[in-house]
């Protein structure tokens, strides 16, 4: 595979290709706000398509739901399918499933990315960039605070069982573990599986510790907004603490706006699931297109947040 589809959600490339396909999509759950957002952006930009037909289904985070739907979509004779996956372990499940129909993965990073046969493809954005840009961004605030002699705080993962939580949190104490930053010292990390609900029990616990922090960095918006909760409603300034977050979502820009949320990192949610029905398209139409398509990540502040307002 050698073309590639770079411009996901404003590109049309393969418009004139596109005429009488049907494509099954099995998203990991539906009540997720980032995940919301790159499901409109398939749903809208198949619809701007001539001829192209768009199945969406709700995995409800369960893998084995998943690989049936895979099968439902291949019984029912779909030209392509693209998966969000629920477990990213289980991509070689998930490719056996969909046996020859093109299939591609988008957002979540399948564990078999690297031996995709040719009618697969893996449209996202590099996590190693998220996690970096998200704990760099906190550890130059907290030196900008004066707290470069000693700096202490927690770490909220996604769901262990996501390559993206995994990775996020890796970026993060590689960042810690860098000179500029190891004045940096975690108190204590858990999950919360991308939940706001969970990080504000969470947080809420590690309140009830006592410990004196200066930072919390999650692996996504939602439990960064969760965090904040949690400290507000125990009266704690926000000024006073360094929250970082991924993903830029609106909530979380709005949050940002109000002096709460210090750092997020864009990814691009709506672009990923125009350019997974692109690259869908592509695939079935047989044409080359590169198996990892990245669309970058963008670091957000106060700074520049204008520039994101109207992204996701």
């Amino acid at each position: 595979m050698k073309k590639s589809i770079v411009a996901a959600g404003v590109a049309t490339l393969m418009a004139t290709s596109a005429i009488g396909q049907d494509i099954g999509a099995s998203i990991a759950r539906f009540d997720d706000n980032f995940l919301t957002v790159m499901r409109n952006g398939m749903v809208d930009h198949a619809a701007s398509l001539d001829g192209v037909n768009l199945q969406v289904e709700d995995a409800t985070d369960d893998i084995g739901k998943q690989i049936d739907q895979v099968k439902n979509f291949v019984a029912s004779g779909v030209d392509a399918i693209i998966v969000n996956i629920v477990d990213t372990s289980a991509g070689a499940a998930v490719s056996a499933a969909a046996g020859d129909v093109p299939l591609v993965y988008v957002n979540r990073e399948p564990d078999n990315v690297n031996d995709l046969p040719s009618t697969q493809a893996f449209v996202a954005s590099n996590e190693i960039e998220s996690g970096t840009l998200e704990a760099f961004q906190i550890c130059r605030n907290l030196r900008a605070a004066g707290k470069a002699g000693g700096a202490m705080g927690y770490l909220m993962n996604g769901q262990l069982s996501n390559q993206a939580a995994v990775q996020r949190s890796k970026d993060v104490h590689d960042v810690i573990g860098m000179d500029m930053c190891n004045f940096m010292t975690l108190i204590d990390e858990q999950t919360a599986n991308w939940s706001r609900d969970e990080a504000q029990s969470l947080m809420t616990n590690w309140l009830s510790a006592g410990e004196d922090f200066d930072f919390v960095i999650a692996n996504n918006d939602e439990m960064a907004i969760g965090a904040i909760q949690a400290m507000k409603a125990a009266g704690i300034d926000m000024a006073d603490v360094e929250v970082g977050g991924v993903d830029a979502t609106q909530d979380a820009l709005v949050a940002m706006q109000a002096g709460e949320l210090d750092v997020t990192v864009f990814q691009d949610a709506f672009g990923q699931g125009a350019g997974s029905v692109d690259t869908a398209i592509a695939l079935v139409s047989g044409e080359d297109v590169d198996q990892k398509v990245y669309i970058p990540f963008k670091l957000v502040t106060p700074d520049n947040i204008g520039d994101f307002l109207d992204k996701n």
